[in-house]
């Protein structure tokens, strides 16, 4: 897949945004009045700036609304009424605990398990396609879930749980990488098995079906030197975990804190971007890419 900017945004910020208002909605951090209203605010800034970045790479963002209507069968469409049932719930435990100073804890509760339920769909979009292999495998769900939580804890400021959180967030991230490499291989997609011809003979392409570049080729073929994705691993799995581990187990101050979140976020979207550039489309195989 190419990683354009605007999806690699939408699935870390959001996530990270969600991954808060889940913290919140089961009470961590206890927090009531001004400092309630300041991280609802950057909840809410993060998963709905990430939600309205996601709508630039559409080819008809005008049509975004439509979603809604195909819940019965579209992973998009149930993130999109997670997405509001997330924020509508959430919005209302934050005005409780805001401006009156109540905890209402079953909504934040139902509003902590749809905001989980949004990151879970977000990452089902991706799981479901079994022409992308690497994807279509129970890790994925696992990585968007395990960041999200962990960014959660990082943002909400529990220590204590993000060193831990993060630490499983980056195995299984590796996992993901280490699993994700042999998808395609061992899915049993060829040429041959593509073109339904492989019973004739050896299958190859005679020649590139045109002589410039299309749209499949722009959106579902992109291919990264493996040189260059094992640095890129490195410095996301350095930035999204072992940075900020170190820093959190330091003695504790702000800048510190700030610190952590900044390489914490930088690495995952490294490994975002490798997400999307390392997809492996098999429509790639009618191209010589795979």
């Amino acid at each position: 897949m190419h990683p354009a900017p605007s999806v690699i945004f939408f699935s870390v910020f959001s996530g990270l945004g969600f991954g808060l208002l889940v913290w919140l909605g089961i009470g961590i951090p206890g927090v009531t009045g001004f400092s309630a209203f300041a991280f609802f605010a950057i909840a809410y800034i993060l998963a709905v700036g990430g939600l309205i970045s996601s709508t630039f790479h559409l080819g008809h963002p005008e049509r975004a609304l439509k979603a809604f209507t195909q819940w019965r069968s579209s992973w998009l469409s149930r993130e999109a009424w997670c997405a509001v049932a997330a924020l509508t719930l959430m919005a209302i435990y934050g005005a409780g605990l805001v401006f009156l100073g109540q905890r209402w804890t079953l909504i934040g509760l139902l509003g902590a398990l749809f905001s989980l339920g949004t990151v879970f769909t977000t990452s089902m979009i991706y799981a479901q396609l079994k022409t992308v292999p690497r994807w279509n495998m129970p890790l994925t769900p696992l990585n968007f879930l395990s960041l999200s939580i962990a960014g959660g804890a990082l943002m909400a400021g529990q220590v204590n749980a993000a060193v831990l959180l993060i630490l499983v967030a980056g195995a299984i991230q590796a996992a993901t990488w280490m699993l994700g490499d042999t998808r395609f291989e061992n899915s049993g997609t060829d040429m041959a098995s593509a073109t339904q011809l492989g019973n004739i003979g050896t299958v190859r392409a005679f020649e590139p079906p045109h002589t410039g570049t299309n749209y499949l080729l722009r959106e579902f073929v992109y291919v990264v030197g493996r040189k260059h994705a094992s640095k890129l691993r490195i410095i996301a799995l350095g930035l999204m975990s072992v940075l900020p581990v170190v820093l959190l187990v330091l003695p504790f101050s702000h800048w510190v804190a700030v610190i952590a979140v900044i390489a914490h976020v930088a690495g995952v979207l490294t490994a975002r971007w490798l997400f999307f550039a390392q997809a492996e489309h098999v429509v790639g195989l009618y191209y010589g890419k795979r």
